[in-house]
């Protein structure tokens, strides 16, 4: 079931089927805005928002178990997986920065940038270190939001995904909003821990392996390492950026980067479906 929802998943977020509104994140926001009516939301609070709708989505599953020969839980599948995987606003702003690359615009590439990864400040880089920033975002936007749901979709199921997504979508409104949030940065960070090494050493296999093993083992072998900098540090070792080619300044090394990475989810996509194949998963 896991290889066949991510399957849909990725067609209906390719496709941009799903209206920003119906997307996870759309439909978090609802119950955030109610959640923060509160100055400062207690532990408590916070913990039963993080895990609220991943217990509503293990009841779920839990009721549709069997019924219909299983039809209803790949629905279930399906269902979460395309909510978890689409993602307008990341892909809008990735396209409008190549689209004012193409046409010679600076200013808007940096304008774009901070809005397709508002944690990094890229004002004093110049071009080509914008190049390689945005294409570390790309690296980072790239596990975030597709690679680290599809390995909790794996191993946990949709309770996972749905849980991992939570918590991310709480993490950067408190980000944006510049409030602290009790407990969510620091469950956010367990939950990255693992599937941030995974996902990096696939950049190992999918890029030159002999400069990204020893940068992938000296990040992972510190345990309090973020799990951005494990990304796009193994991410940068793994391919070696163009000196220059026919491509605008600003985009050679993100091409580079975003190359790579859709190289680790294809690995990540054959992995599954060979562990599928073998009945390694469901």
């Amino acid at each position: 079931m896991a290889l066949f929802a991510l399957l849909v998943a990725i067609v209906v977020e390719r496709l941009r089927l799903l209206p920003s509104s119906w997307q996870f994140d759309g439909l978090l926001l609802k119950y955030y805005q109610r959640l923060i009516q509160q100055e400062q939301p207690s532990l408590s609070t916070m913990t039963l928002a993080a895990v609220t709708p991943a217990a509503i989505v293990y009841l779920l599953t839990w009721l549709v178990s069997g019924v219909f020969w299983g039809v209803l839980s790949v629905g279930v599948w399906v269902v979460i997986a395309v909510l978890c995987f689409s993602h307008n606003p990341q892909r809008q702003a990735f396209k409008q920065y190549i689209q004012a690359a193409c046409r010679g615009d600076v200013q808007a590439c940096f304008h774009y940038a901070n809005e397709l990864d508002p944690s990094q400040n890229l004002t004093t880089v110049s071009e080509k270190q914008l190049g390689t920033q945005v294409g570390q975002s790309v690296a980072w936007i790239n596990y975030r939001y597709y690679g680290a749901i599809a390995l909790y979709l794996i191993i946990l199921g949709p309770v996972g995904a749905v849980l991992y997504c939570t918590v991310r979508f709480y993490s950067e409104q408190s980000r944006h909003a510049n409030i602290e949030l009790p407990l969510i940065d620091n469950l956010l960070f367990v939950l990255d821990w693992l599937p941030s090494r995974i996902f990096a050493f696939g950049y190992v296999l999918s890029g030159h392996f002999s400069k990204a093993i020893s940068a992938w083992l000296s990040q992972v072998l510190d345990p309090k390492r973020s799990a951005r900098d494990i990304i796009t540090q193994v991410a940068l070792a793994a391919e070696t950026l163009p000196e220059s080619s026919s491509a605008p300044v600003c985009l050679q090394s993100t091409i580079a980067l975003l190359q790579l990475s859709k190289r680790n989810f294809i690995l990540l996509i054959t992995v599954l479906s060979l562990m599928t194949i073998f009945g390694v998963v469901n």
